[in-house]
């Protein structure tokens, strides 16, 4: 039986570089906005209505979550 080889995983320097936490939750709650405001269009049903309000909700939320996790100490403030 040969033994198993350990591979380390290779990344670039700029693949390991912190992101711009500020700018992707204005970007989420602006994108959240701009969906809202399709809400007043040409659709005919409410379903585009729906899902308009819920992926809103759901990008409103993610912002929320991370916010209330780096508060709580559960994720880390370097990203």
């Amino acid at each position: 039986m040969a033994a198993e080889e350990h591979h380390d995983e290779v990344y670039a320097p700029d693949q390991l570089k912190p992101g711009n936490r500020k700018r992707a939750q204005r970007g989420a709650i602006i994108s959240a906005a701009i969906l809202l405001l399709f809400f007043w269009g040409n659709q005919q049903g409410n379903t585009e209505k729906v899902w308009l309000v819920v992926i809103a909700l759901l990008l409103v939320g993610a912002v929320i979550g991370d916010v209330v996790l780096r508060r709580a100490g559960l994720r880390p403030n370097d990203q």
